[in-house]
């Protein structure tokens, strides 16, 4: 009989948290390279304005994992069918981009973008510049200052532009895009975990993106926007591991070292890493803001979602996020009869 694929030191680590609501709810996913799963669904959905359990097909914020798990997916799903090439230039794709402006980032790669070595800044406050509308418009001319190309800083913005290139070669804006099982842009807050009271919106979100910049852009966006319920995050960790998440030579780009501590679309295993210091140098993963993450590790043959609400109700709260990804990743690795 195989060893559960979650130990009972997993399980007691996530429910001493949510029992005594340090962390509001948590859902674990488990995947071996054999397709073996195995999953974990404690605490609640929402604390506040009232309790609500925590149920394995609620939607949570994914946040940042809409990075990887759609733009970068998307950006390569575009190379595949010929509309694109990592190595085009912004310019080719928006032309408009800055048009008045001598700016080198009109230069700037889609790898770059990518790989967040573009030499953009890692964060403006877009949702204080006015509605809609006018945050889109002015986000394509805005001047910004540019470091020079190639040290990485993790940067929504790359991510923001990676997105408006999709919509450009389809044709189509990002909530419209296709999506697998379990993944929306366009969640039911009946169904939705609840993340923070928000101090902008004034009110507890639940079916909202969390994300005030992608959210002051119609929720969607190409750095925030996407939802996921366990079982569809698992999935796209499943198909990370064993194949199919996109055609082999797609796929093997997307995991590969790519630039310092980073692939295409992930980080890689490295010193303090989220994914835990028993992951091997092959291992591979991405966090979201809200509290979710996933992390493939193929030298083990284990992929692993671990999906929280912890910025409930509020971001300020006590609970170190990472210390507890590292924990959860190791406990998982060390597993009785696992490859760790």
């Amino acid at each position: 009989m195989n060893p559960p694929l979650i130990p009972a030191r997993t399980r007691d680590l996530l429910a001493h948290l949510t029992d005594r609501r340090a962390l509001p709810g948590a859902a674990l996913g488990v995947v071996d390279a054999a397709g073996q799963r195995e999953t974990l669904v404690l605490g609640h959905a929402a604390l506040f304005p009232q309790a609500a359990p925590l149920e394995e097909t609620h939607l949570f914020d994914l946040a940042s994992l809409t990075k990887p798990l759609f733009t970068a997916r998307e950006v390569l799903r575009a190379a595949e069918d010929g509309l694109l090439d990592l190595d085009d230039p912004l310019s080719r794709h928006l032309p408009e981009l800055a048009w008045m402006q001598d700016t080198p980032l009109k230069a700037r790669t889609l790898r770059q973008l990518m790989t967040h070595t573009a030499g953009l800044p890692a964060w403006v406050p877009l949702y204080t510049w006015g509605d809609e509308a006018t945050i889109r418009a002015r986000f394509m001319q805005e001047p910004w200052t540019l470091a020079e190309p190639g040290p990485v800083v993790y940067s929504d913005l790359g991510y923001m532009l990676l997105g408006r290139v999709l919509e450009r070669v389809r044709g189509v804006p990002l909530r419209d895009f296709p999506l697998p099982a379990g993944l929306t842009f366009t969640p039911d807050p009946a169904r939705s975990v609840a993340t923070e009271r928000c101090a902008w919106r004034e009110r507890v979100l639940r079916g909202e993106t969390h994300d005030e910049n992608a959210g002051a852009q119609g929720g969607v966006a190409g750095h925030a926007g996407l939802f996921g319920t366990l079982a569809g995050v698992l999935d796209q960790a499943e198909a990370l591991l064993r194949g199919g998440w996109l055609s082999p030579a797609a796929q093997a780009a997307a995991a590969r070292p790519a630039a310092p501590e980073r692939t295409l679309a992930f980080v890689q295993a490295c010193a303090g890493w989220s994914g835990g210091s028993l992951c091997s140098p092959a291992a591979f993963g991405h966090t979201g803001f809200t509290g979710t993450g996933v992390w493939v590790d193929p030298q083990a043959g284990l992929a692993w979602t671990l999906l929280t609400n912890r910025v409930h109700p509020s971001r300020h709260t006590s609970i170190d996020i990472q210390d507890l990804r590292r924990r959860v990743g190791n406990t998982l690795l060390a597993r009785p009869g696992g490859a760790g």
